[in-house]
This record gives structure tokens, C-alpha cells and sequence, in this order.
């Protein structure tokens, strides 16, 4: 008896497909400050066993990643920065980009508890709970304050990494948390400043659209006047030494400076019809206002990376002094 075969629809999946589900780029700053938080802290940990610690990180955030993706597939599509994510552009179907991340995920948290400490392990799995699950799922359509809570879930890894390494999270460990945390409003608001019509089609509040440019500009302002002197208080508390200081203070004055410029600016702020004189003119217009936006997103990187690679810097050349 002949069947007719239903048609079914071919995965276009490749390899790098699933690479791309991991966030490579997010992943690098996971795995960077998860490697300061581990090297810093000083514990008796084997450069094998840290290997596979910092591994498991990384994995882990992959797979948070991953997640997101799956669930935000939809709304990634409406998007100009995220319509070309697999999901989003149908390369990777939904429930295997899930299974992906969950296999990930549990994969991750079992490896990096049984080989370092279940402290560690536990916090690797409270962070892709949170950023997968609390930040994805209920925060980031719900309220403007989206990504102050949801932040925490990129400011665990210098944690998760200590952890690793001492079986114990102490202040030091937090106070880089708290680094990130303050870090993460003003870098992200930047970025949503020239994005928020991307995110008022997506349905997503990100505060320019639900609080306005103006608001968001002040707000960034007065998240840095409070992000800048944490940031420059390990090398206060012994945490950092003399390369950390310099390091914090210089980067910090041009994070304040640059944070000053956009509240001054009207990065964010729609043209007047009056301004706008042409399709081109209008275009051109707002780029030019986003400048100091961009600017501020792109030092914002520089000086987390710097800040965290300056505490790598001194640890490592104590560790050699040994």
C-alpha cells in the first residue's frame, strides 16, 4: 500500500549555527572576567582543574545564551540587530535550540560541581536560571528596569570563578559583582539610545522607549557617577594594586566625561520635522546625535575589559614573584 509522504521541512542548521547560539561575543567577556575572578581570588586550585572550571563558564553561558535565543526567536526577527540570529532567521528551529541549551546547561553545572566545589556549581546554575528564565522570560517585557535587575546574571561570573577556586565566595568576590552589576545600566542604555526604535517594534521597554531619550541620557549620567567610584575601589581595599588605581582613575574620568557628553547631547531624541529637510537629511541627522551614545557604549567595553585585565595583570605577576 503507497503512502503519500508528508512534506517536511529540512534543517538548513550548520555547525556555525550553533556556535552562533552560544553568544560567542558575550561568551568572551564571560570567560574573561570568570578568569580574573579565578586567578585574583588565589585559591589551591590545579591549572587543569581551572581549565575545566573556566570551561564549564563558559558552557554554561552558551547555553544561557542558547536559551535566550529559543525564547526570543520571534522577537529577535523584529529586529535589525538580531533579525540574522539562527532562530530569528530560521536556521535553527526552536525546540533544537532549547534541547540544545538545556543538554548545555545540565552538562555544564554537573562537570564544574563535581570537578571544582557545588558552591560553584550552584551559582552556574542560579545564573542561567536567571538570565534564561527571570531576566528573558519575565523581566525584559515587562518593565524598563529590565536590564538594572536582569544585569546580575552577566555580573556572576568573576563569582562563579572565585568560588571555583577557594570554595567560598568572599567580598572581594562580590565587589567585583558589584562592578559589573553598576557597569551594565549605562553600557546598555547607550546601546538602546540609537537601537530604540528596534526595541518599540519588538515590543520590548527598554527605558528610551518607555521613559523617553531625555530620561534615559540622566539616567545613564547618574548610574555612572555611582558606577565609576566602585569600579575604582579595589584598588582602594587591597583587592587592586597601583596598576589597578591608575587604570580605574584615568578610565573612569573619560567614562564620566563620556557619560556627561550624552546627558548634554540629544542622542536618542527624533528630529523635528523642521530639521529633517529630506529622507537623507533626517537620516543623517540622527546618526549624528547618536555619536555620543556610541562612543559611550564602545568605552564602556574598553574600560570593564581594562579595569578586570589590569587585577589579571598584578595577580599574575605576584603569582611569578612566588
Amino acid at each position: 500500500m503507497n503512502r503519500t509522504a508528508s512534506p517536511t521541512s529540512i534543517s538548513t542548521a550548520q555547525p556555525e549555527d550553533f556556535f552562533q547560539l552560544l553568544k560567542p561575543r558575550v561568551m568572551s567577556l564571560v570567560i574573561f572576567t570568570a578568569v580574573t575572578g579565578l586567578v585574583v581570588a588565589d585559591g589551591e586550585i590545579g591549572w587543569l582543574t581551572a581549565a575545566i572550571a573556566i570551561l564549564c563558564i563558559a558552557v554554561g553561558a552558551g547555553a544561557a545564551g542558547a536559551l535566550n535565543m529559543a525564547l526570543e526567536g520571534e522577537t529577535d526577527a523584529l529586529m535589525r540587530r538580531t533579525r540574522g540570529r539562527p532562530v530569528a532567521a530560521g536556521r535553527v528551529g526552536k525546540n533544537d535550540a532549547m534541547s540544545f541549551g538545556v543538554i548545555l546547561s545540565v552538562f555544564s553545572v554537573m562537570l564544574l560541581g563535581m570537578a571544582t566545589n557545588w558552591l560553584a556549581g550552584g551559582l552556574l546554575a542560579l545564573t542561567i536560571a536567571y538570565y534564561a528564565g527571570f531576566y528573558t522570560l519575565l523581566l525584559k517585557r515587562r518593565t524598563p528596569q529590565n536590564i538594572v535587575i536582569g544585569g546580575a546574571a552577566g555580573a556572576f561570573p568573576p563569582v562563579i570563578g572565585w568560588a571555583a577556586a577557594t570554595g567560598a565566595a568572599s567580598w572581594q568576590a562580590w565587589l567585583l559583582f558589584l562592578i559589573i552589576f553598576l557597569w551594565t545600566p549605562p553600557h546598555s542604555w547607550a546601546l538602546a539610545l540609537y537601537s530604540a526604535g528596534d526595541y518599540a517594534k519588538a515590543g520590548i521597554p527598554m527605558m528610551p522607549v518607555a521613559r523617553g531619550a531625555k530620561s534615559t541620557r540622566l539616567q545613564i549620567l547618574l548610574y555612572s557617577l555611582v558606577f565609576v567610584p566602585v569600579a575604582v575601589a579595589p584598588g582602594l581595599t587591597g583587592l587592586g594594586g597601583a596598576i589597578y588605581l591608575a587604570v580605574s582613575i584615568a578610565g573612569g574620568a573619560g567614562f564620566l566625561f563620556l557619560a556627561f557628553r550624552l546627558w548634554r547631547s540629544r542622542a536618542g531624541d527624533q528630529p523635528d520635522k523642521a530639521e529633517a529637510v529630506g529622507r537623507e537629511a533626517a537620516l543623517y541627522d540622527v546618526r549624528a546625535e547618536a555619536k555620543p551614545a556610541r562612543n559611550l557604549f564602545a568605552f564602556s567595553i574598553l574600560y570593564l575589559m581594562a579595569l578586570f585585565a589590569a587585577l589579571l595583570v598584578e595577580s599574575m605577576t605576584s603569582m611569578m614573584r612566588l
